[in-house]
């Protein structure tokens, strides 16, 4: 079949948007078809080269959509369910996934940073020439085929653009206060970077009780949306932040910092911020290559904590559904995060739009 999608041919190029074609879906794998994506900037990562990727890809990680064909092995999901998309499948069964750490599953690894599905092999193509996936799911496109386990079903009332920024904003924000730490009431946290993931975070950190939190960023346009999701307060970013923070705690500084930018130089500022017995979780992704300094003698005289938080060290078929049900119960405003809506040929104005700074999140509808 037939596709319309976004494409990336080459690096630092817009998106061009044109007819692919898609194989059927082959043994445990799903056709969806897709009704929103989220504009997250880990798919500019791919134009940047900060991820590096084969191309020609077809990008989009954060979607949501209904499931319309299915191969053989799918056990549970049928046609006409709505669901969100996670972009790290597991297999189930290995070391990592029995230890409640799928996220972190190295069972097609190789397969699916080389641009495949779980098989090792591409649904993507035109004029036969292979197109590759990107998070095994490509879903900047009407249609996608992505794996059976990527597939989280949702009730089919749920606004698809929740959906979607479940997907990946929601879960790697939330998720990183309340699974890789424990944020609890009345403690003190700062948020560097207040996008769709710090926004989250942000949500997270209410939700747990938190009693300061600090949003930072360089843009102020973002202070009100930031203010609208949970946050107490609010701090343009500067060379002297670790000091305004702790000037803001008291003198000790933040319980959690979290970092959702991936700037080694921010995240080394962050550090400064937390408190001594603190912590700091990174979930922002830097570019490969790349080294944050962080001083020994520091860690260990302070006891300061430094923890990587991957997809919000998620179980995404528990914690999709249960952020889904915080948000019904208003304990989750997913929805005040989102302030724009591009259609698929609007592509490259809505990631246009992310690096000016525009404050909320952006969905793409198809």
């Amino acid at each position: 079949m037939k596709t319309r999608a976004a494409i990336l041919y080459d690096l630092n190029t817009s998106f061009k948007i044109s007819d692919v074609d898609l194989q059927s879906p082959k043994e445990n794998e799903v056709l969806v078809k897709m009704s929103a994506v989220g504009v997250c900037h880990s798919d500019w990562h791919l134009v940047t080269g900060d991820t590096a990727h084969t191309l020609p890809c077809v990008p989009g990680h954060e979607g949501c959509g209904e499931i319309v064909d299915l191969g053989s092995g799918c056990n549970g999901l049928k046609n006409g369910q709505k669901v969100i998309l996670n972009w790290a499948p597991n297999c189930g069964d290995c070391f990592y996934c029995n230890h409640r750490r799928p996220s972190l599953c190295e069972a097609y690894t190789k397969y699916i940073w080389d641009g495949f599905l779980m098989d090792g092999t591409s649904r993507l193509s035109s004029g036969g020439e292979t197109f590759y996936h990107y998070c095994a799911l490509s879903c900047l496109s009407e249609y996608a085929v992505v794996p059976a386990s990527s597939c989280v079903v949702i009730p089919n009332d749920i606004p698809s653009e929740i959906g979607a920024l479940v997907g990946c904003a929601v879960t790697t924000g939330v998720g990183a206060t309340l699974n890789t730490v424990n944020v609890s009431v009345g403690d003190a946290v700062a948020i560097f970077g207040a996008g769709g993931v710090g926004l989250s975070m942000i949500m997270g950190a209410a939700y747990a009780g938190a009693s300061t939190i600090i949003a930072v960023d360089i843009n102020e346009d973002k202070a009100s949306i930031s203010s609208t999701v949970g946050a107490t307060d609010f701090m343009l970013y500067n060379d002297q932040i670790a000091e305004g923070i702790r000037s803001r705690t008291e003198g000790r500084g933040v319980d959690y910092a979290f970092e959702a930018i991936g700037i080694p130089t921010v995240q080394e500022m962050a550090l400064d911020a937390v408190r001594p017995g603190g912590t700091l979780v990174l979930s922002g992704i830097s570019p490969m290559g790349t080294k944050t300094n962080f001083l020994g003698a520091v860690l260990t005289r302070q006891e300061k904590t430094v923890k990587g938080s991957y997809y919000g060290t998620s179980e995404t078929n528990r914690d999709f559904l249960k952020y889904i049900d915080l948000y019904q119960k208003g304990e989750l405003p997913v929805e005040k995060m989102i302030t724009r809506y591009y259609s698929l040929d609007e592509v490259n104005k809505a990631y246009q739009d992310l690096l000016d700074g525009k404050p909320g999140r952006g969905v793409i509808q198809l």
